[in-house]
């Protein structure tokens, strides 16, 4: 072998990047809708954002800490491009071909304050990094429960996700105690709820991806 050939990617960690790149960009469209969960009102993002938050510790049990935090900085990539997109295709003047209440829509839909955006790029990186911290950090201890140990990082760091965000994106805006509250309930359920089996999924599907290689 080429002494000067880059080391091999595996493939569990080639699927995941491609997959985790794919959900830093669709999170926030779909952000833009509030879905219902029973009593819960929960931007429909956390869905996408739980998927980060599995992938990220599935990466970190596969091939370490150090790893996944590469692979939550190299999501910074992805989602700046999007948002720099996004500016780009907004600050082009729309067809006259296209319908107004097209238009009206996507504009809605697309178009936020600086400050939502700062929100959300710092709450993607601080919550992120703090999901591969404490999820390594139980596994170090001697955490041998998987679904535990994602667990508790998911639920601690979407905590901490939805403090940045809505503090960064509407602090001095309206009173946001009862939003605060309301995102926080809702994650966490969810974070118990759906991280638990998917990290199982993903852990396991990871080490079938690399058994065939």
């Amino acid at each position: 072998m080429d002494s000067t050939s880059p080391p091999a990617l595996s493939r569990s960690l080639f699927a995941f990047s491609v997959f985790y790149g794919g959900m830093v960009c669709i999170a926030g469209v779909l952000g833009n809708k509030q879905v219902a969960l029973g009593p819960l009102a929960v931007e429909a993002g956390i869905f996408a954002f739980l998927l980060l938050v599995v992938v990220s510790s599935a990466v970190a049990e596969l091939h370490g800490r150090e790893t996944a935090n590469r692979l939550v900085v190299i999501g910074f990539v992805p989602l700046l491009a999007s948002l720099f997109l996004t500016l780009l295709v907004l600050a082009v003047p729309a067809s006259s071909e296209m319908p107004p209440e097209r238009l009206g829509a996507f504009d809605t839909m697309m178009m936020a304050t600086p400050r939502i955006w700062l929100g959300g790029i710092v709450a993607y990186g601080v919550s992120q990094i703090l999901n591969v911290t404490i999820f390594s950090r139980l596994k170090r201890e001697g955490g041998s429960m998987l679904w535990l140990r994602a667990g508790v990082a998911s639920i601690l760091s979407q905590i901490v996700d939805t403090l940045l965000f809505i503090t960064i994106a509407f602090y001095g805006e309206f009173p946001i105690g009862n939003l605060l509250v309301g995102q926080m309930l809702a994650k966490v359920v969810l974070s118990a709820i759906l991280v638990p089996p998917l990290i199982y999924l993903f852990v396991g599907l990871g080490r079938r991806l690399d058994a065939r290689a």
